[in-house]
């Protein structure tokens, strides 16, 4: 039980716990993430209406990160960032460095995402260096 919560509920879905600890952005990213097998209990898959309880490990694929958390106390409503960590228990481990590109591998001209269409003078110097003007690794 927390200041700012009168009392713990009793059991919680797993998917409505998921969006209260911030793992989703929206309870109905999560009830998708559950139903495609993205989240895992105790190596698991589990259903949207699962409930979760406190000292459960949690495995949640959130985009390309895998996120691996122990529930510490339950709760159903959006809490802030700050409060989260009285919540939950973050295990997952520290992502790797990314890999360095290999040399031949490296884009000879680089162009930054959102600088929009290239120029006629652009496009010519990228066809003398060897690159098509609408290659999008250009």
């Amino acid at each position: 039980m927390t200041p700012s919560t009168p009392a713990a509920p009793a059991e919680v879905r797993v998917d409505k716990w998921l969006w209260s600890v911030r793992l989703f952005k929206t309870r109905s990213l999560a009830i998708e993430a559950c139903q495609a097998g993205h989240v895992k209990i105790g190596g698991q898959r589990v259903k949207p209406s699962r409930a979760v309880h406190p000292g459960e490990i949690v495995t949640a694929q959130v985009g390309e990160i895998v996120r691996i958390v122990r529930v510490i106390a339950l709760l159903d409503r959006r809490v802030g960032a700050a409060q989260v960590p009285q919540y939950l228990e973050d295990l997952t481990p520290p992502a790797p460095p990314p890999a360095l590109r290999a040399p031949e591998l490296a884009p000879l001209f680089h162009r930054p995402k959102g600088a929009g269409r290239p120029t006629k003078r652009d496009r010519r110097l990228l066809e003398r260096m060897g690159h098509r003007a609408d290659d999008p690794d250009a």
